[in-house]
């Protein structure tokens, strides 16, 4: 399997590659530079399950910025870098733990030796970003359009611009919003390296379109033993991108740990508000990420019942109320207006 023998990276106090956890990340999409709104949506994520978060830094007062930001966050945190050799380098002068760039496009071989030296003072890894948008004319050339092959060829031009600087401190990343041109790549390029991989789905749209294209998408990668970061790029709130992560690496069997909810798809014979419900389930369990048991949300009394007892915790929907059951077993009827309470309840006092 790949990714038990790709190169280990440190990336602040956690690390990936060597067969090490999977690890989820989401991107801030506040200006960086507004400390305290960055800051509160990195603590939204990090309680959602978060592991590494990436912020943009795109001028000299966000790379100023991630001196503060990192003093008031608890996971390591990457700059994206564009353009610009200088913010790369303030990114780390001010603590970044891990910057992303595309040593292409930061203003030639001189820039990028000056960030490489940085970065090695530093021992702070280098992400190297390819994306199938912004693959070089040259390569669509070549290849006759946007290809596998192409984005693969353009990213390792990109790695051997650094290791002929002397550093191997690297992670790579190559993107396509066609979601089999990156499946593709991504098995191409598991051949041909033993860099971590951080896998993605680029722009892959909303919270349907885009959980329907990255579960298709990373679980085929994934699924083949590729990968050692993830992130679910959605159109919508960023804490999404963590719960859609969490459940392909949990139907994967890659990830253990956070709670499974299951939920019936309702019929006529649904009393009870289950659509909102479980929801509102799904919003809960985001708290207990130190739980790994199954939450039942059903919404009748004809398979609600049966299917809720394969869970640790149930709601069986009837008419107004439902049963509360655990480990099988029916423990009492619980009024409707009280079933997040008594869920919470049950979650806050959970033992094994």
């Amino acid at each position: 399997m790949h990714r038990e023998h790709t190169k280990v990276v440190k990336i602040g106090d956690r690390v990936i590659g060597g067969g090490n956890p999977i690890l989820i990340q989401s991107m801030t999409n506040t200006p960086t530079e507004d400390v305290e709104a960055t800051v509160a949506q990195i603590l939204r994520l990090e309680e959602v399950g978060c592991e590494i978060i990436r912020c943009t830094v795109p001028n000299m007062e966000a790379a100023k910025a991630i001196a503060e930001i990192k003093k008031r966050i608890h996971i390591p945190l990457v700059a994206d870098i564009h353009f610009d050799y200088k913010m790369a380098i303030a990114a780390m002068e001010n603590g970044a733990d891990k910057i992303r760039i595309n040593p292409g496009n930061i203003g030639g071989p001189d820039k990028v030796a000056a960030v490489v030296a940085v970065a090695k003072e530093k021992n702070i890894p280098i992400r190297v970003g390819v994306n199938g948008g912004s693959l070089e004319k040259n390569l669509v050339e070549k290849y006759g359009g946007v290809t596998a092959e192409g984005i693969v060829e353009s990213a390792l031009d990109k790695v051997r611009m650094i290791e002929e600087l002397d550093y191997d401190n690297l992670v790579i990343s190559i993107k396509a919003s066609d979601v089999m041109t990156c499946v593709k790549a991504n098995e191409i390029l598991a051949q041909k390296t033993n860099y971590p991989i951080h896998v993605g789905i680029t722009e892959s749209g909303t919270l349907t379109s885009g959980n329907i294209k990255s579960g298709i998408g990373l679980g085929l990668i994934l699924h083949q033993g590729i990968g050692d970061t993830i992130r679910v790029s959605l159109t919508g709130d960023v804490t999404e991108e963590i719960k859609s992560a969490k459940i392909i690496l949990r139907t994967l069997g890659l990830r253990e740990g956070g709670i499974e909810v299951v939920s019936c798809p309702t019929c006529g014979r649904t009393k009870i508000d289950l659509i909102g419900l479980a929801n509102q389930v799904e919003t809960l369990v985001g708290k207990y990420p130190h739980l790994n048991i199954k939450v039942a949300v059903m919404g009748c009394a004809v398979n609600g019942p049966g299917e809720a007892k394969e869970a640790d915790i149930g709601i069986a929907g009837g008419i107004g109320e439902g049963l509360l059951i655990k480990k099988g077993q029916i423990i009492r009827k619980v009024p409707e207006n009280e079933f997040l309470s008594t869920l919470t309840y049950e979650l806050d006092n959970w033992k094994e």
